[in-house]
């Protein structure tokens, strides 16, 4: 484990190395991002939380990301942060979002209540996308570090939250 005084808390800040410096901001995180409670599931807590950084956390949660970086560093005496630009997803749908597009769809609810984690399916699924074609995951919650990942591979992505703890998103490769 690094030194507290080693980490500085960021948008790029992996929630893991942060509830494992500060034991207590897991709960200050789950108040401000009721979607993180399921960090609570010992498998969502080894894959997510390895991933996913303060950034992905909110927009996870539809929070403002300034907001939740200065709320965590606040309980440990930080200095707070200034407005940043923040990333987001593509929640307006897309011209390229179309049923009969669709190439393959998978539903990573099912995985994750078996305690499997759908990174590797989905990504090898990917690699096998045709141009032109779509491919539809259904997941409990807002998938960003998945959706990092292949946006870095140069998918485009659609995110159409259902409610709260369903979301379908759609991936493209042109």
């Amino acid at each position: 484990m690094e030194n507290k005084n080693d980490i500085i808390i960021s948008p790029k800040t992996k929630v893991m190395q942060l509830i494992e410096t500060w034991p207590q901001l897991e709960d200050v995180l789950i108040d401000y991002v009721p979607a993180f409670s399921k960090l609570k599931n010992p498998v969502l807590r080894k894959t997510v939380a390895k991933i996913a950084t303060l950034q992905q956390a909110a927009t996870i949660g539809n929070v403002k990301v300034e907001d939740l970086i200065n709320r965590l560093r606040k309980e440990v005496g930080q200095d707070l942060l200034k407005e940043t630009e923040h990333g987001g997803y593509n929640t307006a749908r897309l011209w390229w979002v179309n049923e009969q597009k669709i190439y393959k769809e998978m539903d990573a609810r099912k995985m994750l209540a078996a305690g499997e984690h759908p990174v590797t399916q989905v990504m090898a699924d990917l690699k096998q996308l045709p141009a032109g074609m779509v491919y539809k995951l259904y997941a409990p919650f807002l998938p960003a570090p998945l959706i990092d990942k292949a946006t870095s591979l140069s998918f485009e992505h659609w995110v159409n939250e259902i409610s709260e703890a369903e979301f379908e998103v759609y991936f493209y490769k042109s």
